[in-house]
């Protein structure tokens, strides 16, 4: 796995939508991701022609990701957001330009079949980390998001991921103006929840968003035979669909049935989201619904990896902090330190 050159200040950074061009119809939040890009990281970003453009074809969200890569100016990229069929657009990238040009890639969520697809080209790319979500966040960037992103997107070396002992998974409506005037709520949680600790494991990160993973599955798309992940550390997380624990279990039954469970010595997964504006549960509902997606989990642990290490809570997905994974990279998992460590 080869780690793209990263850049510096005053860099030309590629924002653009290879999932939905959600940018178009709520630029509030894409506004204030843009200026945090160029006021707090000081880069400069450079929007592609299908950003703000929701229903853009396939071919034409492809069209942009190849074209950033095809740009010695452009120094890294920076999903707007996710959404749901980016497996349409992968079909249409360019392999030999972004072999010849690698650089650094952030986003998650749908955009985990991009993630598949540059760790199947041998290129760490970064699991986190978009622009309306991490970037534009109602309130301005946690400072936990902003350093774990600062860190991976113009440094190399280890990061030890934080703990978060608050959080918050509650929406704010991206098309009010108020909704930027303060953070999201936050509540108390507990740390990082151990299962099987007692051993470190080192090895590189495959994974993603748990509902896309399904898809590609599905449609028999990046997913390579079972012994090509034999020692690396599977980074899983839910979206703001809340799939229920029934569904998440059988999505890891049927990576179990594949053969693909079992070669994961640690799996990191990721804080369940228990709250959407579609879904407003109480604080009861979201205690028993992550309880639930732990169960769910655990179950088929014990069925396929019964020798596995995981480590439950990290906040790695669609909850508020965010952690950015360095996707393909290194991953250190100690269960006797109780810490993990990545390699950005």
């Amino acid at each position: 796995m080869i780690y793209p050159p990263k850049p510096r200040p005053g860099d030309k950074v590629a924002v653009l939508s290879a999932s939905a061009g959600l940018p178009g119809i709520l630029p509030l939040p894409f506004e204030a991701g843009l200026r945090a890009l160029r006021e707090e990281f000081e880069l400069v970003p450079v929007e592609f022609p299908a950003t703000r453009v929701m229903g853009a074809g396939a071919r034409r969200r492809a069209d942009d990701v190849n074209a950033a890569f095809a740009d010695p100016s452009i120094k890294a990229i920076v999903a707007s957001i996710g959404g749901d069929d980016q497996i349409t657009v992968t079909p249409h990238l360019d392999d030999a330009v972004i072999l010849a040009n690698p650089k650094p890639f952030f986003g998650y969520s749908d955009n985990t079949n991009l993630l598949v697809h540059l760790w199947n080209l041998g290129l760490v790319a970064y699991h986190g980390g978009s622009v309306m979500c991490q970037f534009g966040r109602c309130g301005g960037m946690h400072p936990v998001s902003a350093d774990s992103l600062r860190a991976a997107m113009f440094t190399s070396g280890p990061y030890a991921l934080p703990q978060a002992f608050s959080y918050s998974d509650v929406d704010l409506p991206w098309d009010d103006p108020a909704s930027f005037a303060t953070a999201p709520p936050e509540q108390p949680c507990e740390g990082w929840f151990w299962h099987n600790p007692g051993t470190v494991v080192e090895g590189r990160t495959w994974g993603g968003n748990l509902e896309i993973l399904s898809w590609l599955l599905m449609a028999d798309r990046g997913i390579q035979a079972p012994a090509a992940y034999d020692g690396m550390v599977l980074v899983i997380e839910t979206s703001e669909e809340l799939p229920s624990a029934e569904e998440v279990f059988r999505i890891l039954r049927n990576m179990g049935e594949r053969g693909l469970l079992a070669r994961f010595p640690a799996v990191l997964v990721g804080r369940a989201k228990a709250w959407s504006l579609n879904r407003r549960t109480s604080p009861e509902e979201k205690a028993a619904y992550a309880r639930d997606q732990r169960a769910a989990v655990l179950k088929a642990l014990r069925e396929y990896a019964p020798a596995a290490m995981a480590v439950f809570d990290v906040d790695l997905g669609h909850t508020d902090p965010q952690v950015v994974i360095p996707y393909g990279g290194q991953v250190r998992v100690d269960g006797v330190a109780r810490s993990v460590t990545v390699t950005y």
